[in-house]
């Protein structure tokens, strides 16, 4: 029988594995005990009697449920019944009219450095009824918890021979690397930074136009029976959008030479007609602007040869229209035009509400952080420059600029606001390097901001886009490439090539990063890649991580 998405519409398909059982001492710890029907009549209307001990509860848990949820209800302290006949109150996958909804989703995975994006419903169907897997889980049947395999049989039916392989969800991440290329379902609260998560004809809990009603992977839970007195508090889902934070990183903006002129010849917002959905559309955008803003600023000459750099002031008007939240002052270029152009940037920040950090009006002022919050998400920016030169860097009187990095005094900054409770962001205008790979001394300094609990630590100097790692609970990504800046290389593995990081946070718990390519087009404006450009982009980066195509061991950095 064919069973819709909704297990509220097809409850008598799915009853078949919602029975108590034993597992046979012969059978694998791996396989699901095998289910039989019910001894006694299923009630539609959850007033309805049946064996009950009305003085003494008890209660029978699906195997379907989730072990976040078991948790839950497993604390209310009503006994278990031995058998699920002999309970007065049962949890299980929800039709209708039971009581106590709780809505649950789940997540299509595979390992961080997976090139595939996302499949279709039909493929992931197929690959459950019959086996039939897409490239590259030909060889992969689809990894879960037992919990999550008795739940997707609730909406699916049982699995093909082979479709589907169960394991201890703790392990189920580090067996995933090791077998890749790999693909498996967990629920949402599972998530965590080391998987990337598959799209569903496009749909993912991971973002923010996440639609529920579209999406396959999702079950509702709820009571039968009679509810003792005291009301047993569940959370209404896993996934609270009014908890989820999408955060978006990016490189270089220098809003200078070929750049510039073509904002003079197209419009100021020329730059950023092809990205701007994917940075308003996050909860905070962050900027790296390297450059000030003067009011004296000569025309922009796209044949310029000296890097002594300004911005015509109107230019802040693309920082409006991409929805900037926060900017960056970390450039070795922000005191380019002297003390008073400097300040006169600060001001206009200022008069706008930004939040800037990494450089400020003095040694104090940049660097100290800066603090954003956001649907319960505590962050704290930091940043620094440890490459220069002298003249960019604040003082501590009254000369504006970038911060120098003081390691020692950062590492204390992070330690106290982890302790606080806050998100630390990390990020650097480091050396400049145009290799995929870091240098020792830069993986170094950016492992000590992880160490001191950073969550995130980004290189915004890097106009050649460089590698990442997964390092002490952080994720690292040495240098995301400019945004908007003219650099216009010929060979494909330049300048051209830009990284967007799209970072995810759920109730003060960093879930992952989802990687956003563009490729520079007319000296500025930067376009999201073809399939085939992203292919060849993200193998480049992921080679240079040290993750290849079978083993994900982190090779030795140069």
């Amino acid at each position: 029988m064919y069973c819709p998405r909704r297990l509220s519409v097809c409850l008598p398909a799915a009853m078949l594995f919602l029975t108590s059982c034993t597992r046979s001492a012969e059978a694998p710890p791996s396989v699901l005990p095998t289910l039989t029907p019910l001894a006694v009549p299923m009630f539609a209307n959850p007033t309805s009697s049946f064996p009950t001990q009305s003085s003494s509860p008890t209660i029978w848990i699906s195997p379907a449920v989730p072990s976040a949820l078991r948790e839950v209800l497993e604390s209310a302290g009503i006994p278990p019944a031995d058998f699920e006949e002999s309970a007065s109150l049962r949890f299980l996958p929800a039709a209708e009219e039971y009581a106590g909804e709780t809505e649950w989703i789940y997540a299509l995975v595979a390992p961080f450095p997976t090139i595939l994006d996302g499949v279709t419903e039909e493929e992931l169907r197929r690959a459950w009824t019959k086996g039939i897997r897409p490239a590259p889980f030909e060889d992969s049947p689809l990894l879960m918890s037992e919990s999550t395999r008795a739940a997707m049989t609730a909406l699916w039916g049982e699995p093909a021979d082979g479709a589907v392989r169960t394991l201890p969800s703790e392990t189920m991440l580090d067996v995933a690397w090791e077998s890749f290329p790999s693909w498996g379902i967990l629920p949402f609260e599972n998530i965590e930074p080391r998987w990337k998560v598959l799209t569903i004809d496009g749909n993912s809990p991971l973002r923010k136009d996440f639609s529920l009603e579209a999406y396959p992977l999702s079950l509702s839970f709820a009571f039968l029976g009679d509810l003792p007195e005291g009301e047993i508090s569940l959370p209404s889902t896993n996934r609270d959008p009014e908890k989820l934070t999408v955060l978006v990183m990016t490189g270089v903006t220098a809003l200078v030479r070929a750049t510039a002129y073509r904002m003079e010849k197209y419009g100021v917002n020329y730059p950023a007609q092809d990205i701007v959905d994917w940075l308003r559309d996050a909860d905070i955008t962050h900027i790296s602007n390297e450059i000030p803003f003067d009011p004296y600023c000569p025309p922009p000459n796209p044949n310029q040869l000296s890097l002594q750099f300004c911005s015509d002031p109107k230019y802040i008007e693309l920082l409006d229209y991409i929805g900037t939240d926060i900017v960056e002052l970390t450039g070795n270029h922000f005191e380019d035009r002297g003390p008073d152009a400097t300040r006169y940037t600060l001001q206009m920040y200022r008069d706008r509400g930004l939040p800037y950090y990494g450089g400020g009006e003095n040694l104090e002022d940049a660097q100290k952080p800066a603090f954003l919050e956001n649907h319960g998400n505590r962050f704290a920016f930091l940043g620094c420059n440890p490459a220069g030169p002298d003249f960019a860097w604040a003082q501590e009187e009254d000369w504006p600029g970038a911060a120098p990095c003081d390691y020692e005094k950062m590492t204390e900054t992070l330690r106290d606001l982890r302790a606080e409770g806050y998100l630390p962001i990390v990020t650097f205008q480091y050396f400049e390097y145009y290799t995929a790979p870091p240098r020792p001394w830069q993986v170094r300094d950016f492992r000590q901001m992880a160490d001191a609990g950073a969550v995130i630590v980004s290189g915004s100097q890097a106009h050649f886009a460089q590698s990442m790692e997964f390092y002490n609970g952080a994720f690292i990504h040495y240098g995301l490439g400019n945004l908007f800046f003219d650099q216009m290389d010929v060979p494909v593995e330049g300048t051209r090539r830009e990284f967007i990081d799209r970072h995810v946070f759920y109730d003060g718990r960093y879930l992952g990063t989802e990687l956003l390519t563009a490729m520079l087009q007319d000296y500025a404006r930067p376009e999201p890649m073809t399939p085939e450009e992203r292919e060849d982009f993200l193998r480049f980066i992921f080679q240079a991580s040290g993750w290849g195509t079978t083993l994900f061991e982190p090779t030795p950095m140069p």
